[in-house]
């Protein structure tokens, strides 16, 4: 089955829809609305949760139970209505009238409103309405990608309306394992506020391929330090246990994602498969244990295939030596274990195929690859909506009911920790109390100055031209706002006015060739600057002292650029605001580089994927950062 982003099928439940009005159950209201169904064990929260999780199981359908194990995709109107409307330019995702909700239970939430109120609105309505119109009134998990950063990536989300932070890179630069948890607090209790109970995150794949288009997402390659950070960062979303004050965490993506053949991602059918040309498939594991360890909910593993690692060359959703022998067997893990987006079906990009990342077993079926998954351990689908293929297996005897349970039991224990059949619904009027405190939003503007990491000031340690004063200064400004500096310098209109010149530079990048046009958005390619972009900074500095300040989503190779500029700082997503405050001193950088920055591309070329800081002569190695003396 293929299918498309669009719907053909958008308007079917419309007229159920489309007359729910805005609601704020109180605290005792769903065991009222559920009127499907009699007070019974499962809906009683002085049970023990096993007996409530077996009492529902007992009481569900195969559709049910088949329903429970995909997740799929939704924006929110900004109306909150629950209806698809066509005209909101969104119509490659789905809205809730595309899903019947007997049996999809799980959404992934993509474009949400600003007005971050509408979202608890609309999650409340979503919830009102699965109560009153499914049959057991099993309540909706609302999942999400990272939303409190800033973001050049599409794998997390700008900050709208959330408190906004440094990327995970810029997290891992401070190095501040307090911090780490206290922002992962923040994170818990804004998505607590709106209906966001399940974080698609953390992502702690190591970037070891200093190419690997996804490194923005992670923490660096030092794989202890990773696995420290993951530690308290799980911890703060989901506290030493989950429950109603929780957030669900889904660690992703085992076994490690960042040993990618030229950092290619196998998102798309041009990289399929992780490679280990050094021996280092356990270094990449270090992090997972720890998430382990300190209990994470929820396990994605990726799309490659583990190449030469396991019995069959498959990507690791199908792959049960990595699923069952490794994630199951060996770390005991029993939470659940959730594939990336889209292994099963093909989809559409406009007019071109998007193949589904089913690497390894591309000639099987649909339901072929569903069975294959669920063989290996997988208990959800991401990204997916096709339950009948579960119901398929089921009642043509290729798998046993008792096995979708186990993956069920595992889905509804965490629906129950989560404290969802008791209240799933969400105070609209407290929203604009819990989320953007002012204590939050200050916290995430100190991270973004601390996470700054000095590389070059002046010519010698004796001659530092950082922190600027602000007497009578004259800057150049390219890429920056100038109002920002108005309180601190005279912004001028040529180089040779300056006495310093100011770039903001994003790490180069160069798009695949491909048809595929998401694919061409991934930030793949070399990591030089080339051509008039690097000439034009080049001349810049040769007119006027250059202070560059370069945002890294990977490591940058700057060897013609740091030796040319007065200073280099590196910033992991920050406001123009934080930058002149580290210029001029009045917050100084902190941050220590979370991987080496390579000194060429030949260097690159020649180093391991699966190794970490081996690339030959780096111009800085891992941890390498100044300070303001």
């Amino acid at each position: 089955m293929t299918t498309r982003f669009g719907f053909r099928n958008s308007a079917w439940l419309l007229v159920f829809l489309v007359t729910l009005g805005s609601c704020m159950p109180d605290a005792h209201s769903y065991r009222d609305l559920n009127r499907n169904s009699v007070r019974d064990v499962y809906e009683d929260d002085q049970q023990p949760i096993d007996r409530r999780v077996e009492d529902l199981l007992a009481r569900m359908t195969l559709e049910e139970k088949a329903g429970l194990m995909f997740i799929y995709r939704a924006i929110v109107n900004d109306d909150a209505t629950l209806v698809f409307k066509p005209d909101s330019g969104e119509e490659r995702h789905a809205a809730i009238v595309n899903i019947d909700l007997n049996r999809m239970n799980h959404f992934n939430l993509w474009g949400i409103p600003e007005d971050l109120s509408i979202f608890a609105h609309w999650s409340n309505r979503l919830q009102r309405y699965v109560v009153e119109n499914t049959r057991l009134g099993i309540p909706v998990t609302i999942a999400s990608d990272p939303r409190h950063h800033f973001s050049n990536s599409i794998f997390s989300f700008n900050a709208r309306g959330f408190s906004q932070f440094p990327e995970p890179l810029g997290l891992a630069a401070i190095g501040d394992m307090d911090l780490i948890e206290r922002f992962a607090n923040i994170v818990r209790e804004e998505y607590v506020a709106v209906g966001i109970r399940l974080a698609l995150h953390p992502q702690i794949d190591l970037a070891t391929e200093p190419r690997w288009a996804r490194i923005s997402g992670g923490f660096g390659e030092d794989a202890e330090l990773t696995a420290r950070i993951v530690t308290r960062y799980i911890q703060g979303l989901q506290g030493q246990t989950l429950s109603a004050n929780s957030v669900a965490t889904m660690v992703k993506h085992f076994p490690g994602g960042g040993p990618q053949q030229d950092g290619l991602d196998p998102h798309f059918p041009f990289q399929k498969g992780q490679v280990y040309p050094g021996g280092q498939f356990d270094y990449h594991l270090i992090p997972f244990e720890a998430a382990i360890k300190a209990g994470a909910a929820s396990i994605m593993p990726y799309y490659g295939v583990p190449v030469g690692q396991t019995g069959a060359d498959v990507a690791m959703a199908f792959n049960k030596d990595i699923i069952s022998g490794l994630l199951r067997d060996k770390y005991q893990f029993d939470g659940v274990v959730c594939t990336d987006w889209g292994v099963i079906s093909d989809i559409y990009v406009g007019d071109i195929l998007w193949p589904a990342r089913a690497w390894g077993v591309e000639s099987l079926s649909e339901v072929e690859r569903v069975k294959r998954a669920l063989d290996a351990g997988v208990d959800q689908f991401g990204g997916e909506r096709c339950p009948e293929h579960i119901v398929t297996l089921v009642e043509t005897g290729q798998i046993a009911e008792e096995r979708i349970d186990q993956s069920v039991r595992r889905i509804l224990r965490q629906k129950f920790e989560l404290g969802l059949f008791d209240d799933p619904f969400v105070d609209v009027d407290a929203v604009a109390d819990r989320v953007g405190k002012v204590a939050a939003q200050r916290l995430g503007h100190e991270s973004q100055v601390r996470a700054m990491t000095l590389l070059k000031n002046g010519s010698s340690i004796d001659q530092p031209i950082l922190p600027l004063t602000d007497s009578g200064l004259r800057v150049y400004l390219r890429g920056m706002d100038e109002a920002v500096f108005a309180e601190h310098a005279t912004v001028v209109d040529t180089p040779g006015e300056a006495d310093f010149a100011i770039v903001r530079l994003d790490t180069p990048w160069y798009p695949v060739e491909t048809e595929n046009p998401i694919a061409r958005t991934f930030h793949h390619g070399d990591l030089d600057f080339k051509g008039e972009e690097k000439a034009a900074v080049l001349s810049l500095a040769a007119a006027v002292p250059t202070i560059v300040v370069l945002y890294l989503d990977r490591p940058a190779v700057i060897p013609d650029i740091s030796a040319s500029a007065a200073a280099v700082i590196i910033e992991y997503g920050a406001s123009d605001q934080a930058v002149v405050e580290v210029l001029f001193g009045e917050g100084r950088p902190e941050g220590k580089l979370p991987f080496e920055m390579p000194s060429s591309m030949q260097a690159v070329r020649d180093q391991q994927p699966d190794v970490p800081s081996d690339s030959r002569d780096p111009l800085f190695p891992l941890g390498f950062g100044l300070r303001y003396e």
